[in-house]
């Protein structure tokens, strides 16, 4: 492939609700960019975009893929991105890329939740978008019906360019409302003809919508549109071009893209209308103190570029992909990572499409490339040629918001768990791992439960690690609620020298459950001797790292050493430390001892139409709702409960709003558990022992 310059490049990503056809428009594009000699396809496992196991095996993109395609003396960029609301790490990178994005429709469904994220994100970005509504050879669908839906969800910007040729089994073919040109699909590929007799009155309309957007980006356009005079094919283009760049005209195509209808005018329409990475925007960057610095980008500048994407491939090793902010990058560069300030040595400078490489000499400002095997670099990071004053802005990867516990099937894989994980983080930063300091848990943590089953299935095929996931173990603490007074006597003989140590301490709740253990010495009269008063609360204290009830930590405790005894010859520090943990078991018992369960505080961001759902599911979660407040178009419902209710929340909150609605939890204190909790919780405990 050869260079292509700053202005003859596209980098576009695909998005839009999962099925709604990304890859398959990704492999059209591909075969009629001649880069591929077949169209692939996703139930045969046969794209080349979509090459994982799990992919292939699941029938949805998981990660995102980079195509690049030679179209009319230009380079397109395609990122096609997952619907799958798990993988949405991958469209935050994408987009972090691309100057334009399209956004895909499935005609039979209409606007669904995925097509309305695609439109939020790439509005937060003032990104330029086409929407290709697909499938248009699907039975009872209706182009207008659909453009109608998108024009009352997402405003008059919405501009329909073209009308079909037939629907449903009849689709055949698109009219071209902008330059007035029809093309008929023929089996093997698309022709031009004539505009069909009878399409007059739908024609009209449309072309009227589309000249008054035009006459919208120009005073002088919007004179001559007022005065009834025609445009020029050139005022047209011009128009339309500075009104889908500003965001005001989102053009809205059609097209079948398993029969490769409409991909050819797509593409055509991605070299005129969307901008090239000389047109975007002020690149987000930043200084040391964390300043913000103005940049473009530029082509003669000195090489930058940020690395937007890691692939942790078991055989070739860590592959780094980058888009090039600034100058060009060539084998002759030494390499600085600006973020870590080390050097780094590369070899070969290629190109990705999807797991295939094609080695470059060079790659130019705005263009996507790939480097191996880069020792320091991390998805995020700013690489260079030299030392630099900056680095680009970190990319805002979302939160992960649910965990499961990881273990080995096999004994003594604990290490290659923890180093595959290692691996895999590098590739994809929208999971976390830790080990929990509470329960001894490995967790990983995710964006949903399939996006964790496919880390622990990448776990299994890229490093031969076979792991089970379980529900997380709950943190639970124990207390007292009463007061007792215990002895805790250890007398030992044993010939020769033998071990004695005798205490009585009472137990009595603290009422802050912060605090474990406020230990109180109340011996007077030298009955437990000063040195051996130390060994008692060290007793006491490694006595509370289990509680009665269900070995649980206890918290809230006040003991107080008050009597007790010793011998001149027998008594030690071991035998106050044993008899102090005597007492604690015998006080505990006798202390009303009951199990406290973690709360947590839940905001949760919602359309007003699932309001009632989302509060009366935290009901039934014994959660209390603790207000409500409107943010924007949705409402903020702030609430507390049990942790133990609220491990699959994500995957309940998806469910019940239709992935419309997102939350953020944090622990907030300790509780007493119901009766039917701690009950469950001591038989859990009592079985595992």
């Amino acid at each position: 492939m050869k260079v292509y310059q700053t202005d003859n490049i596209r980098n576009v990503a695909l998005i839009g609700h999962g099925g709604s056809g990304k890859t398959t428009l990704a492999e059209a594009m591909s075969f009629n960019a001649k880069a591929v000699e077949r169209m692939g396809k996703v139930e045969e496992g046969t794209t080349i975009s979509d090459f994982d196991p799990e992919e292939i095996k699941r029938q949805i993109s998981i990660s995102m893929s980079v195509l690049p395609v030679e179209w009319n003396n230009n380079k397109i960029n395609i990122l096609d991105t997952p619907g799958y609301f798990d993988f949405v790490g991958e469209v935050v990178s994408s987009l972090r890329v691309a100057e334009g994005a399209v956004i895909l429709v499935d005609a039979s469904s209409g606007v669904e939740v995925g097509t309305e994220k695609g439109w939020e994100y790439t509005s937060e970005r003032n990104m330029p978008r086409i929407i290709f509504v697909n499938k248009m050879n699907r039975e009872n669908v209706d182009f207008f019906k659909v453009v109608d839906q998108l024009r009352e969800v997402f405003g008059v910007s919405i501009a329909p360019f073209q009308v079909p040729i037939g629907e449903g089994e009849n689709f055949k073919g698109i009219i071209n409302v902008v330059d007035m040109k029809a093309r008929e699909y023929t089996g093997s590929g698309c022709r031009d003809i004539d505009i069909p007799a009878g399409y007059e009155s739908k024609i009209e309309p449309i072309r009227e919508m589309v000249m008054e957007s035009v006459a919208e980006t120009d005073d002088e356009l919007m004179m001559k549109f007022f005065e009834g005079e025609s445009f020029t094919d050139e005022e047209i283009r011009e128009g339309l071009r500075k009104g889908v760049l500003s965001g005001k005209i989102v053009p809205v195509l059609c097209g079948a893209t398993n029969n490769n209808i409409g991909v050819e005018t797509l593409m055509d329409m991605l070299v005129d209308y969307l901008p090239s990475p000389k047109d975007a925007a002020q690149l987000k960057a930043e200084d040391k103190e964390g300043n913000k610095v103005e940049r473009k980008i530029g082509e003669d500048d000195q090489f930058s570029a940020l690395v937007f994407k890691t692939v942790a491939d078991p055989y070739v090793g860590k592959i780094s992909l980058f888009k090039v902010m600034s100058g060009e990058l060539h084998s002759d560069i030494s390499l600085y990572n600006a973020n870590k300030e080390e050097k780094e040595k590369f070899g070969n400078i290629f190109i990705m499409r999807g797991k295939k490489q094609i080695n470059i000499e060079k790659i130019v400002a705005g263009d996507i490339g790939a480097i191996a095997k880069l020792q320091h670099t991390v998805t995020g990071d700013t690489l260079a040629a030299g030392k630099t004053d900056f680095v680009y802005s970190a990319i805002q990867f979302p939160e992960p918001c649910i965990s499961m516990a990881v273990e080995p099937k096999a004994k003594g894989d604990e290490e290659k768990i923890s180093g595959g994980l290692q691996r895999l983080l590098e590739e994809d930063p929208t999971f976390k791992v830790e080990k929990s300091s509470e329960t001894g848990d490995l967790l990983v943590s995710g964006q949903g439960e399939v996006h964790i089953e496919v880390i622990t299935k990448k776990l299994a095929s890229k490093f031969g690690v076979e792991v089970e996931l379980k529900d997380p173990r709950i943190p639970y603490r124990e207390t007292i609620k009463g007061t007792a007074k215990a002895e805790g006597k250890h007398k030992k003989q044993s010939g020769g020298r033998g071990q004695f140590g005798h205490v009585w301490i009472e137990f009595e709740p603290l009422h802050d459950l912060t605090k474990d253990l406020e230990f109180v010495d109340k011996i007077v009269g030298g009955v437990v001797p000063r040195q051996f008063i130390p060994a008692v609360e060290k007793g006491l204290r490694e006595a509370i790292k289990e509680g009665v009830l269900a070995k649980y930590p206890a918290v809230g405790l006040r003991a107080t050493l008050y009597d007790g005894s010793f011998h001149s010859v027998d008594s030690d520090e071991m035998s106050f430390k044993i008899a102090a943990n005597l007492a604690y078991k015998k006080g505990m018992q006798e202390a009303n001892p009951v199990l406290l369960e973690p709360i947590v505080r839940v905001e949760v961001l919602v359309p007003e139409d699932y309001m009632g759902d989302v509060i009366g599911d935290l009901n039934k979660k014994r959660g209390r709702i603790l207000g409500m407040e409107p943010k924007g178009n949705k409402q903020l419902v702030m609430a507390e409960a049990p942790l133990g209710e609220m491990f699959k929340y994500a995957t309940d909150l998806r469910s019940m709003t239709q992935a419309r609605g997102s939350f953020t939890m944090r622990f907030e204190r300790y509780e007493e558990a119901p009766p039917a909790v701690t009950e469950k919780v001591i038989a859990e405990a009592k079985a595992e022992e």
